[in-house]
């Protein structure tokens, strides 16, 4: 039988040697490239099951070499990989017809499941074109968590989905939600914004459907409601689950039908709307509760995308403030200020309850009431720097520690070691397959334990995700 055959092409002689490695151990025959104009010169001679390229390469660029195979070989299927992953690089490589998006570092297990998925399934042959200068959309990210996040915006950036966004407040759902729409077939269409939590409930109805003159007191002309102003684009729902019971009625016979009826109207309106929600709560706990329809939810939770808290992505903290410093620079038209580096620290170890919300807010004040151009530990607003907040920033997490074990035995807790060794070391998987996006081998690396041993807690302390 003949051996699955693969190219690699990237300017890393490393990258190559490890990933021809581990295809080969795969049982799969590979060859390299140190550059795309090599790789396209030999297609035209033969032609592999799959390519592995980089984006960033002398010569032609891997998003050229990419646009060029799905030009000429439409079926044959292209991983792009970068160390360089940005929002704007994952939505060209999908949008040019790229099978799956790699950012660097990456799984080496990962990557050769995903050749192999992809020789398998070959590719989607209705491919656009690669699309010049996308916009990132103020999305800023290098974790894991976020690459994640970039590879789905990405994936559907051709698609008109429901989708549902989770994530706690002020992670940036709406630029997410705005992303989704500007990477879009409906980016040329209206993208209508609405929090559902914001508004009375009584008025949430005309705001969303409009209403008729004279439909109800005040009523002194027709409204045209954000249905009917999303037309042919997109409407995104914020704070969904917090929407009253009647009107979750209301929306999904919209979602079911396309069509609705403005208040005090009897005529009904079609309408071509995708819809974007957004909720902070646990949609399914408020199915249980009764708070929310259950066809309802499924209706939205078509496509669910998680945004992680800013806690869980403190490598992007350093990005965000000197991205956020700038550009609060600019507004005032100043010269931007820069941190110190024991205030990076410090503020790369802060949880940010707020999240990246409560860190934009934050270099709002900065800016403003920080009195020299490099921003030092003093300079820092109170709400950041109290001393509890402080202590357990600094790492003293022993002290409290031993303060609660004291506490508990003092309560006359027994049997502390077998109830909660396991619930710390849940804590510290949970807290590493967050930072690695969920890659078990470098989650493994991170708390120094065998792949194997991880698995097996994974499985033993009922880890989800």
């Amino acid at each position: 039988m003949k051996k699955t055959q693969v190219w690699v092409v990237d300017d890393d002689r490393s990258i190559r040697w490890v990933l021809k490695k581990a295809l080969e151990k795969a049982d799969m025959d590979v060859t390299c490239f140190e550059d795309a104009d090599t790789a396209l010169q030999h297609l035209k001679l033969s032609q592999p099951d799959a390519i592995i390229s980089d984006i960033r390469m002398p010569g032609t660029n891997g998003l050229n070499l990419l646009d060029e195979v799905q030009r000429l070989y439409p079926e044959l299927p292209v991983i792009i990989m970068t160390a360089y992953a940005d929002l704007g690089r994952a939505v060209a490589a999908f949008q040019g017809g790229a099978f799956e998006y790699l950012p660097k570092p990456f799984d080496v297990d990962e990557a050769v499941t995903t050749v192999r998925r992809a020789v398998r399934t070959g590719t989607d042959d209705s491919r656009q074109d690669q699309t010049e200068g996308i916009d990132v959309s103020g999305i800023i990210g290098v974790a894991p968590a976020m690459q994640e996040v970039f590879r789905a915006i990405g994936r559907l950036s051709r698609s008109h989905m429901t989708v549902l966004i989770t994530g706690e407040s002020g992670t940036g759902k709406e630029l997410v939600a705005r992303a989704l729409h500007d990477h879009s077939p409906r980016s040329g269409q209206p993208f209508i914004a609405l929090n559902t939590a914001a508004i009375p409930k009584d008025l949430l109805e005309s705001e969303l459907f409009g209403h008729e003159k004279g439909a109800f007191t005040g009523a002194a002309g027709q409204r045209i409601g954000r249905f009917e102003q999303a037309n042919g684009g997109t409407l995104f729902l914020d704070e969904i689950g917090d929407m009253a019971p009647e009107l979750q009625t209301r929306l999904l016979r919209v979602l079911a039908d396309g069509e609705f009826y403005r208040v005090g109207g009897h005529i009904p309106i079609k309408v071509d709307v995708r819809i974007i929600a957004a909720t902070h709560q646990k949609l399914e706990d408020r199915v249980l509760e009764g708070g929310f329809r259950e066809d309802l939810f499924h209706r939205l939770n078509v496509i669910r995308l998680h945004l992680p808290p800013l806690r869980n992505r403190r490598e992007d903290i350093g990005l965000l403030m000197d991205h956020f410093l700038k550009k609060v620079a600019a507004e005032l038209g100043i010269e931007a200020k820069s941190l110190h580096p024991d205030t990076a620290k410090f503020l790369q170890g802060y949880d940010w309850p707020g999240n990246v919300r409560q860190l934009e807010n934050v270099c709002r004040w900065l800016t403003v009431m920080a009195p020299a151009q490099v921003i030092h530990l003093e300079d820092l607003p109170q709400e950041i720097t109290d001393t509890e907040t402080a202590s357990a920033i600094s790492g003293d997490w022993k002290t409290q520690l031993r303060q609660w074990v004291e506490q508990q035995l003092t309560n006359g807790e027994t049997g502390l070691l077998e109830k909660n060794i396991p619930v710390f070391e849940k804590i510290m998987i949970e807290a590493a397959l967050a930072k690695t996006g969920g890659r078990r081998q470098e989650a493994s690396l991170l708390l120094g334990c065998g792949r194997n041993t991880l698995t097996r807690k994974i499985r033993e302390l009922e880890i989800e995700g």
